[in-house]
């Protein structure tokens, strides 16, 4: 008579409970068939609970069972890393007139001077879609939370594009027509700060988005999507804030 020790019995315990359920189960008929021709070392160690024939418990709903991670867990540092610094390259290339105005298509002087007016108005929408999704997650209103950041992200980049093509089209940024001490001790201290929180933002909004993806939602909050998210929201509330004062300064005031 064969004998089937406890060590035995952890194996198949474990093969069976990571196999499909039609797998399981067919595991778990077998392990019964050698109970019924077999002596156990520990028979005391067999019972319902042991072998977790109570199965409806243990076994993950249907939408469970399949999960779509849009990005490898492994591949959010690296892939945050990445973008950011292809970011910020072609941010310092178009600001420090490295990339030649011949590479993008040319526009007509009415659309360069309403740019900024538009950017002014993506501004002002950005920040009550960040204000309403950081107020959404509070309240625990998952969806609505991830269509307001998206949404957000999207008017970003769309700023973003905006301005760099403006920036290339024009050769270099606008010249600040009022006064030299607004210029001096207003405008480059507003200008400075609005642009190094954008630069600060990048990496840590990148990071905050793709753990989004390649996490389910139940997972989220073990890893530091809050923290980060925070981090992100914080400076993107401040940094478009700034932009609409720079604005207001070289389009209202002068």
């Amino acid at each position: 008579m064969q004998v089937i020790s406890s060590e035995d019995i952890t194996h198949a315990q474990f093969y069976w409970s990571q196999r499909p359920r039609a797998g399981a189960l067919a595991v778990d008929s077998l392990i019964a068939e050698s109970l019924l021709s077999s002596t156990v070392e520990h028979p005391t160690s067999w019972n319902a609970r042991t072998l977790q024939l109570e199965d409806s418990n243990h076994f993950p709903a249907p939408a469970e069972r399949v999960r779509m991670a849009y990005v490898s867990r492994e591949r959010v540092a690296p892939l945050t890393g990445i973008l950011s610094v292809i970011s910020l390259a072609v941010v310092f290339a178009a600001a420090g007139g490295r990339i030649p105005a011949s590479v993008v298509p040319t526009a007509p002087e009415s659309l360069l001077e309403a740019i900024p007016h538009v950017n002014a108005l993506i501004s002002l929408i950005a920040l009550g879609t960040i204000t309403m999704g950081w107020r959404w997650i509070r309240g625990g209103e998952i969806s609505k939370h991830k269509v307001a950041m998206l949404t957000s992200f999207g008017l970003f980049a769309s700023f973003l594009t905006l301005y760099l093509y403006r920036l290339v089209a024009t050769g270099g940024p606008q010249p600040f027509p009022g006064p030299e001490t607004i210029y001096q001790f207003v405008y480059l201290p507003v200008l400075a700060i609005h642009i190094l929180l954008a630069i600060v933002c990048i990496p840590f909004l990148y990071y905050a988005l793709l753990l989004a993806a390649a996490y389910p939602l139940e997972e989220l909050p073990r890893t530091s999507h809050a923290r980060f998210g925070r981090i992100a929201a914080s400076l993107w509330l401040i940094s478009f804030s700034l932009g609409i004062v720079v604005y207001l300064l070289l389009h209202v005031v002068y």
